[in-house]
């Protein structure tokens, strides 16, 4: 595992695109503080620009970085779940511009993923994580349902758990208000 994050931090330092393993599903990643490389990602997934993208961080407290504010609550979520949970954050900061919803706000989930909390740790910022898929097409949930040409297009595919069957879902996602108030968007 280690060279495996190794090569893709050296990867990601160069502005470059990703196919990798996550807490979820396969997904496509690259620098979220980098508009070029989410840029290629849209391109990649041959999906509209006006639609956020989710970024991965390795823990609870980098989140303030890249939010104006973290209600209380937001922990508390976190920890209640027992499945991976992307809170919708309002007022994105840090990040590149087109990685943000059109409101200004962001998706954020904290990985328990071994492999992907050692490349955020090393790499030192967040990353993308959307479905390595044309968008509007199935989640892949084992490498080999991965389309070609969607491995044919990202700069670097990452060997470590190419056979490991992933969660057979995306991420919850709730929007959370400054207020603390929240909503569930997708179960």
């Amino acid at each position: 595992m280690e060279q495996a994050v190794k090569t893709t931090v050296n990867y990601l330092k160069k502005g470059k695109s990703i196919l990798y393993p996550t807490d979820t599903i396969w997904g496509i990643g690259c620098d979220a503080t980098n508009y070029q490389a989410v840029e290629k990602i849209f391109k990649i997934k041959k999906r509209v620009e006006h639609k956020s993208l989710i970024v991965l961080v390795d823990a609870f407290e980098k989140i303030s970085n890249y939010v104006d504010k973290v209600p209380e609550i937001a922990r508390d979520l976190i920890e209640s779940m027992d499945t991976p949970l992307t809170i919708i954050f309002p007022k994105a900061k840090g990040l590149a511009r087109n990685v943000t919803g059109a409101d200004g706000s962001i998706a954020i989930r904290v990985t328990k993923d071994e492999f992907c909390k050692k490349v955020i740790e090393k790499f030192g910022k967040p990353i993308v994580s959307t479905s390595a898929n044309v968008s509007g097409g199935p989640n892949p949930i084992v490498f080999g349902k991965i389309p070609g040409e969607i491995i044919d297009k990202v700069d670097y595919v990452v060997a470590y758990n190419k056979d490991k069957l992933m969660k057979t879902k995306a991420s919850r996602i709730i929007r959370l208000e400054e207020n603390g108030e929240f909503k569930v968007t997708r179960e």
